[in-house]
């Protein structure tokens, strides 16, 4: 019997409480100072002018970020091709340069090959 009292008496104990808090809540609501419709007119067109101009600062600041990195990409990516022109043209030049010996290398076995065939065509004569 106990048991059940004690139920009985939480229940009533968390009605009244929930009854005080709602009591107590309306009246601290009521010691709120509601702001008036110029007010609250005013704080917001200020909220709204605030975040307009920090919107503008952002969208200014990345913009010139945006175009500060394409200007360094757009230098390096240059630097680096002038760099591979570079290399390329004396890769070029060396494989010129390899280009002509060989091409030397190729008219003195023509003359050997000639002054082999002269000497040959001498002594066929001769004979």
């Amino acid at each position: 019997i106990m048991a059940k009292d004690t139920k009985k008496n939480k229940v009533k104990k968390e009605k009244k409480e929930s009854k005080t808090f709602f009591k107590d809540f309306k009246a601290e609501l009521k010691k709120v100072t509601w702001p008036t419709a110029k007010q609250l007119a005013t704080k917001t067109a200020a909220v709204i002018a605030v975040v307009i101009i920090i919107a503008a600062v952002v969208f200014v600041l990345d913009f010139a970020f945006d175009k500060s990195y394409e200007f360094l990409v757009t230098k390096a990516s240059n630097s680096i091709n002038k760099d591979k022109n570079t290399e390329n043209v004396e890769e070029s030049d060396e494989e010129e340069v390899l280009v002509e010996d060989a091409d030397n290398e190729t008219e003195s076995t023509d003359l050997v090959i000639d002054t082999d065939l002269t000497n040959e065509t001498e002594e066929v004569t001769e004979q």
